[in-house]
């Protein structure tokens, strides 16, 4: 029974603490690409049309970079599939915990314990996207 306690609350606390000390003790950067635009046109508008260049380069190729195994574009079906199988994961971990309370049926301790960590980690993410 501690085992199943620490593994959901573990997997349901872990995001929501891991945000709360990213954007507490971690300084994000005030630098942004549109910051040096708005100080290079004021200070040295002449490196202005050579920094926008680069910068359009730069992301262009971070673009390729991140599609790079990527050919055309995916269809709907992958794309609805690709964002089913966490839902679809957790409403079958509801159901075996369902059935297990309701008809009596025992549950291995390593699917339970695979079940309440997907299960914790989907709610945990819904508690730190508030």
């Amino acid at each position: 029974m501690g085992i199943d306690l620490a593994v959901s609350l573990g997997s349901m606390l872990i995001a929501p603490v891991f945000d709360f000390i990213r954007k507490k003790f971690i300084k994000t950067e005030s630098d942004t690409p549109e910051r040096t635009m708005g100080t290079l046109a004021t200070t040295k508008p002449e490196a202005l049309a050579g920094y926008t260049t680069a910068m359009a380069t730069y992301l262009d190729s971070q673009v390729k970079y991140f599609n790079r195994d990527v050919v055309g574009t995916t269809s709907s079906w992958v794309n609805d599939l690709r964002a089913s199988i966490r839902p679809i994961a957790v409403a079958i971990g509801l159901l075996i915990f369902l059935g297990s309370v309701f008809i009596q049926i025992p549950i291995p301790d390593g699917i339970r314990l695979f079940f309440e960590a997907i299960i914790g980690s989907w709610f945990g993410d819904r508690i730190s996207s508030k």
